[in-house]
C-alpha cells in the first residue's frame, strides 16, 4: 500500500495541557510513542522502565522536542520500584493526573513448556507492573477526586497468540482488573480504561488478514491512550479499546469461511 508511511496522527486534546503523566515501560516502541504524543499534548512526564541508558536518551530526545520530562530508572513490579516512581512525580510535580501502564514483559512459552519461571516472569509479573503502580496512583488521585488510569493490554487478551500462554493470560486478567478498577474508583472520580494493540510497528506495513490492511504504529496506540486521558472520554470507563486496524472485529482472516 503506497504511501503508508507518511500516515501520522496530529489530534490534540487541550485539556491535557499542564497536567501530569506517569508513563512506565517508556524506553522503546508503543511506551516511547504514548511518551512523545503526550508531550506535544503539553502535559509533563515521568517516564520510567529498567533500561537506563536508552530511557535516558528517550528523555533526552524528548527534552529537545520541547517536552517536559523526566526520567526514573525502576522495575515497578516490585513495591519499591513502583515507590520510586511515585514518589519522583511527587517530587517533580506534585501530583499525578494521569498514569499509563505500558510496561510488560513479552517472553512466554506454548503452554506445555510453560515452566514456573517462565509463568512467574510473565503472567504474574505482567499483572504486578500495573497493581503496584496503579495501587499508589488511585490512592492519590482518590485523595484528589479525579484521574485517569490507562492499562496497556494487547489482543492477546481476547484471542489466543500461539506459544505465548503466560503473557496472553496476564493481558486477559489486565482487562478483567481494568473493569474491576473502574467499577470500584468511579465513586471517586477516577477513570480506567485499557488500550489493545494489535500487530504495532514503528512505522505502517501491509499485512494481509488485518482489515485495514496494515500494522499498526506507536501513534496510534497514542491517540487512544490520550482520548482515554482527556475530558473527551469524560463518560467513558471500564473499557477495552482494540487499536488492531479490525483484527478481533472478524470472524476468520480472509481465505477461510465458516
Amino acid at each position: 500500500m503506497a504511501g503508508q508511511s507518511k500516515i501520522s496522527v496530529s489530534a490534540t486534546f487541550p485539556d491535557l495541557s499542564g497536567k501530569v503523566a506517569i508513563v512506565t515501560g517508556a524506553s522503546r516502541g508503543i511506551g516511547v510513542g504514548i511518551a512523545s504524543f503526550l508531550g506535544r499534548q503539553g502535559m509533563r512526564l515521568i517516564l520510567s522502565a529498567r533500561s537506563e541508558d536508552a530511557g535516558m536518551a528517550v528523555a533526552a530526545q524528548l527534552a529537545a522536542a520541547g517536552a517536559t520530562c523526566a526520567w526514573v530508572t525502576a522495575d515497578v513490579a516490585f513495591a519499591e520500584g513502583a515507590d520510586h516512581v511515585f514518589e519522583e512525580a511527587l517530587r517533580q510535580y506534585d501530583g499525578v493526573d494521569v498514569l499509563v501502564n505500558n510496561a510488560a514483559n513479552m517472553r512466554s512459552k506454548p503452554f506445555l513448556d510453560l515452566d514456573a519461571e517462565t509463568y512467574h516472569a510473565s503472567f504474574e509479573r505482567n499483572v504486578r507492573i500495573v497493581y503496584e503502580m496503579s495501587l499508589r496512583v488511585a490512592h492519590h488521585m482518590a485523595e484528589h477526586k479525579g484521574g485517569s488510569i490507562v492499562h496497556i493490554s494487547s489482543v492477546g487478551g481476547l484471542r489466543g497468540h500461539r506459544g505465548m500462554a503466560g503473557y496472553d493470560a496476564s493481558k486477559g486478567a489486565i482487562d478483567a482488573l481494568t473493569r474491576s478498577m473502574a467499577v470500584d474508583l468511579a465513586p471517586h472520580g477516577i477513570r480506567v480504561n485499557g488500550v489493545a494493540p494489535g500487530n504495532t510497528r514503528g512505522v505502517p506495513r501491509p499485512l494481509d488478514g488485518v482489515p485495514l490492511g496494515r500494522s499498526g504504529t506507536p501513534e496510534d496506540v497514542a491517540a487512544a491512550v490520550a482520548f482515554l486521558a482527556s475530558d473527551a472520554a469524560a463518560y467513558i470507563t471500564g473499557q477495552i479499546i482494540y487499536v488492531d486496524g479490525g483484527l478481533t472485529a472478524q470472524l476468520t482472516p480472509p481465505g477461510i469461511f465458516i
